[in-house]
């Protein structure tokens, strides 16, 4: 009896280790066990492939009405005064143009890298492709003809379209609109915890889906993963010190004191991969060594702590092109300007989510109609790659509120230029 209740207890005690593990753990450790588990069952270890299903199928009943009600609610949340109307438009228009711009550097690396070229995996759920339609077509078919037809069917442009829409309809009939904007708001609540809960199953998904792999194609395929890390980093470089500089240099500002003035917050952003959690270090790097006035980063990089994830835009662009080579299909070119406009948008609706950069890669994949399955694959060095995007996303908000300072006049010229000479030793305490 006594070794009953000890063993009992032993068992309670890894539970409750287990439990308090951060995510990120759970789904390396879930990932491991499954590697492990499909290489020792071999094809057997397909009957732990209804884990990974159930997970996937959890991720698909999310988005639709994750983005519709999130974008909604982002959309209504600004205030519409002549200031901040504009400065919002200025935030807005620069969050989602470097997006544009990360998607297509993403695409770009993705296709110079091949990750998954010579994986030739199959898809076990074919995902209808579409033909290519022309641009005006493409352009034509984003405004639903019937918007609940397009959130049953998944149609992700047409609902992002709709919501937007919805989203400023609401911010016009002002005090006529709470009742429904308090129902969307209440929504969007709703849709995160149940998020967190379908997230909180990841590990387990992740070990059915990734013994499945292991076991039916073995080792071989997933060397290529160390490809897709080394493609994300490096575009994550070249977007930060080579797209940010040419941006700054642009707006006659200099990129050395930038980058030496938001080291705190980069280094915060990459420790925790998460973009609100660096937000209090956004905010201090901002308004003490750049000399952005308080006013302006109180506004612009909550704002882009929301709205901008130009990291997970790249990320998506190294991701899809890698899950398509993997499985052997050929984009179109529409098929790409898809993809930018999905990526792009869509991280007005995803940002702050709880696993935000799989449920913006599992709207990109279905936009264009590729295998769910490729999810699992990223999914298992998705914290790796977490690191580098969020560290690009706050720099990119910086960035933003940067550019927004100095065109307002908002921003303190000599404290800027200072900025270089004051971290030069705060550079050193942090790397070293």
């Amino acid at each position: 009896m006594e070794h009953f209740m000890s063993s009992v207890k032993q068992k309670s005690g890894l539970f409750s280790r287990w439990k308090a593990l951060p995510l990120w753990v759970k789904i390396m450790v879930g990932m491991a066990a499954g590697l492990l588990t499909g290489f020792l069952l071999g094809p057997k270890a397909t009957v732990l492939k209804p884990l990974g299903d159930l997970f996937l199928n959890g991720i698909k009943m999310l988005i639709v009405p994750l983005v519709f009600c999130s974008l909604v609610s982002g959309v209504t949340a600004m205030k519409d005064t002549s200031t901040m109307g504009r400065v919002a438009l200025k935030s807005i228009v620069l969050y989602l143009a470097t997006g544009a711009i990360a998607i297509s550097l993403g695409l770009v690396i993705g296709y110079f890298f091949a990750p998954g070229e010579g994986m030739h995996m199959v898809a076990q759920t074919q995902e209808a492709v579409n033909k290519a339609p022309s641009m005006i077509d493409t352009l034509v078919a984003m405004v639903p003809q019937n918007p609940l037809k397009a959130m049953v069917d998944g149609n992700i442009l047409q609902t992002i379209v709709f919501a937007i829409a919805v989203g400023i309809s609401i911010s016009l009939l002002g005090k006529k609109a709470e009742p429904m904007q308090k129902v969307i708001e209440s929504g969007a609540e709703i849709m995160y915890r149940l998020t967190s809960m379908v997230m909180s199953f990841a590990p387990y998904g992740i070990f059915g889906l990734m013994a499945w792999v292991a076991g039916s194609y073995g080792l071989e395929v997933l060397l290529p993963l160390a490809k897709v890390i080394g493609a994300v980093y490096v575009g994550s470089l070249l977007l930060m010190y080579g797209g940010y500089s040419l941006i700054l240099m642009a707006k006659g500002l200099s990129p050395r004191g930038f980058f030496r003035g938001v080291l705190d917050a980069q280094t915060i952003a990459f420790s925790t991969s998460s973009s609100s959690g660096a937000l209090p270090a956004s905010m201090h790097c901002a308004e003490n060594k750049l000399g952005i006035s308080k006013s302006l980063c109180s506004f612009v990089l909550p704002l882009g702590a929301t709205v901008n994830m130009n990291g997970t835009a790249l990320y998506q662009g190294v991701c899809a092109l890698f899950i398509a080579q993997a499985f052997g299909i050929d984009l179109a070119f529409s098929d790409y300007v898809t993809i930018i406009f999905t990526s792009t948008l869509a991280a007005v609706g995803t940002a702050g989510v709880p696993g935000a950069g799989l449920i913006m890669l599992s709207l990109v994949l279905t936009s264009v109609g590729l295998p769910m399955e490729g999810v699992a694959l990223i999914a298992a060095i998705d914290r790796i790659l977490d690191m580098a995007r969020t560290c690009v996303n706050v720099t990119g908000d910086i960035m933003v509120a940067t550019l927004i300072g100095k065109g307002e006049g908002e921003l303190d010229q000599a404290c800027y230029n200072s900025a270089g000479e004051s971290e030069s030793g705060s550079a050193r305490v942090v790397m070293g």
